[in-house]
């Protein structure tokens, strides 16, 4: 077994332990990255990217319902199912050669694609090597969570990582779970011509500003998605080849509902067995590895980023992670992952994205929050766009200081990108009260809902006597 003692031993080629081999490498550290399955893992493969490309597709599908509010008249799409879940394998084809072994072999990366496990505190094997590195780094992501529901075991359920191969054949679904993932695809399936039933035990996009998630829920009732919130899932079953699943409300009551497909989408695991990580001193439970606010685990030679650790499952955690430890372990600067400017994004229509606290997180936090609205209906772009649907709303502590902002509508998650910087740099809104900002554009309900925060000061009495009194001075 030949043996290898890198700078630093990444274990995970998705987003996390990608951004982070590629980094480390570019910086002159020796890096090894160890892969057993695919190289891109959960983002690539089966989350982001082809959930994207699906609603991309969705979107196009029914592209001409708005149509006649401009004067244009257009008929409905034919909808080619097997076009679509080609279009979804092209797109993530073409990102692949990114997150490949060739790419990162020629960044100086060693690339072993085999399955990573500790045999001590010190040391890894994978394949035909064994890796004593000065820092390991643990990116094993997360898989799906499967509900522990009677008959679940024997029912042919879908999760986010087998759906995609099957999108061309799904025309009836019933979807489990209204968090993002179950709301992005059961609109993104009904658009495209399917029946689309979605179970939620509480209720749709509970970590969301309620208000914004009424749109969103409106939205999917307009495509047709039927809602069944507030129901627990209790019994799974086949009958007469179709899939048919109980579910029950808080009175008790029972209700069956059937279809071609079942989609689990309650969550996520974090991927923590089969690395011998009680052999290297790592604690570890159901709920992820255990790190330290630096990222590092309990053996202080091994950090842990992304999925794994249990945290917030998005890419730009991780690569936001990587970033840090890159800091920790290469430059000896100690940093500190920071989740209170958190950003997240729901791709639905329309698109509802969240940075920071809610209002009612903020209340419920102790705060006592001023509250700052602007409509989209008061937009001119938007007004001339005919996409009025949706709000701006900044919760902020009385000197001006930003605690969370929700934004739904159409680009939503692009018009979060001046508030997550104004946070992350810990901005008051003057800052983005007086940009200058070209007309028309959407970033323009930022500039205002900023503003309308200082407006009562601004035409208060004092400031209309001060005027009043400067003018005596000509």
């Amino acid at each position: 077994m030949r043996e290898i003692t890198p700078d630093i031993c990444v274990i995970g080629a998705g987003s996390a332990g990608l951004s982070l081999a590629a980094g480390a490498a570019q910086l002159g550290a020796e890096t090894v990255l160890i892969e057993a399955g695919a190289m891109g893992g959960e983002c690539l493969n089966f989350g982001c990217v082809p959930s994207k490309a699906l609603l991309a597709a969705a979107h196009a599908a029914v592209s001409h319902r708005d149509a006649a509010r401009f004067g244009v008249d257009a008929a409905a799409p034919a909808i080619d199912r097997a076009r679509v879940a080609q279009h979804v394998t092209d797109v993530i084809a073409g990102i692949a050669p990114h997150d490949s072994v060739e790419r990162f072999t020629g960044l100086g990366v060693t690339v072993i694609q085999a399955h990573a496990r500790f045999v001590d505190r010190d040391t890894v094997e994978a394949g035909d090597a064994r890796i004593k590195a000065r820092r390991f780094v643990l990116a094993t992501g997360s898989s799906a969570f499967v509900p522990p529901i009677p008959g679940l075991d024997k029912v042919p359920f879908l999760t986010n990582e087998t759906v995609f191969a099957r999108c061309a054949e799904i025309r009836d679904l019933i979807v489990l779970g209204g968090g993002p993932i179950g709301v992005e695809l059961a609109q993104a399936f009904a658009r495209l011509g399917a029946r689309v039933q979605l179970v939620e035990m509480a209720k749709l996009l509970p970590r969301d500003d309620a208000e914004a998630a009424e749109l969103v829920r409106g939205g999917l009732r307009t495509d047709g998605v039927a809602l069944h919130e507030d129901r627990t899932a209790t019994e799974a079953a086949m009958a007469g080849g179709k899939v048919r699943l109980a579910t029950r409300d808080a009175a008790g009551n029972v209700a069956w509902l059937e279809g071609g497909h079942l989609l689990v989408a309650v969550g996520r695991r974090p991927r923590v067995e089969g690395m011998g990580l009680d052999v290297a001193g790592i604690a570890a439970g159901p709920k992820g590895i255990q790190v330290d606010a630096g990222l590092r685990t309990s053996n202080r030679r091994v950090y842990a980023i992304g999925d794994c650790t249990g945290g917030p499952a998005f890419t730009h955690v991780a690569g936001a992670q990587a970033a840090l430890v890159i800091r920790n372990v290469l430059f000896r600067l100690p940093a500190r992952f920071d989740s209170r400017v958190l950003p997240w994004v729901t791709y639905a229509d329309p698109e509802l994205a969240q940075l920071g606290l809610t209002e009612a997180a903020a209340r419920a936090a102790g705060a006592d929050p001023v509250v700052t609205r602007v409509d989209f209906a008061e937009n001119d772009r938007a007004r001339a766009e005919r996409a009025e649907a949706g709000f701006l709303k900044v919760v902020s502590d009385r000197r001006g200081h930003i605690l969370g902002v929700t934004i739904v509508g159409r680009q939503a998650g692009e018009l979060l990108a001046p508030w997550c910087l104004a946070m992350s740099r810990r901005l008051k809104l003057s800052a983005l009260a007086g940009l200058l900002l070209p007309y028309p554009t959407r970033s323009e309900l930022s500039k205002r809902a900023a503003g309308q925060f200082y407006a009562p000061r601004l035409f208060s009495a004092p400031v209309r006597r001060l005027v009043r009194f400067l003018r005596w001075f000509g």
